[in-house]
């Protein structure tokens, strides 16, 4: 098992101090992937904000989610980005305009930076895709709010590559469907 599964497994079994060290451990590749979450946005965050925002959202109080392995942590991590992201843009577009539906063209490559309005966009369309199928769901959000190539994904979700991509090639297909109505 790993560093990563043994701290978290402390931290299940009451270990106050093992998330934080789990975040420790994992806080260069969370930055990074912020930093690339934030490149070209018109976010008012910062990389820095964006990963401490994080883990006060998976951490603080008595609600901290009993996070399971290093999947479950990036699971749980990708969608508290998400929650903050749109949140962000949201009061952005209520502060400059109060918003307002946008169509947007899905690019082949998905991981793209996206104005407030596209995210907001996707945001909704991806609730509608997890209702619709919650695995393609978590394959969005662990391929582009946390950014993991194939390869990891390939580990995190035990299917194949090629199964991945042809997954990938269909949630991208179903978010633009659902952006589009």
């Amino acid at each position: 098992m790993s560093e990563v599964t043994n701290l978290l497994a402390q931290a299940r079994a009451g270990d106050v101090d093992s998330l934080p060290r789990v975040f420790a451990l994992l806080y260069a590749e969370l930055r990074k992937l912020a930093n690339s979450k934030l490149r070209g946005q018109e976010a008012t965050l910062t990389p820095t904000v964006l990963v401490h925002e994080t883990y006060l959202k998976l951490c603080s109080g008595d609600d901290a989610m009993p996070l399971e392995s290093r999947k479950h942590f990036f699971a749980a991590a990708a969608q508290a980005m998400r929650w903050i992201l749109v949140d962000d843009a949201r009061r952005n577009l209520a502060l400059r305009h109060g918003g307002g539906a946008v169509r947007v063209e899905l690019p082949e490559d998905l991981v793209e930076e996206l104005k407030s309005e596209e995210l907001l966009a996707l945001n909704s369309a991806l609730d509608s895709l997890g209702r619709i199928d919650p695995a393609r769901k978590e394959l969005v959000e662990l391929r582009y709010f946390a950014g993991l190539e194939y390869e990891e994904l390939e580990q995190l979700l035990g299917r194949s590559v090629r199964t991945l991509k042809r997954e990938w090639a269909s949630a991208r297909a179903a978010l633009y469907e659902l952006m589009a109505q």
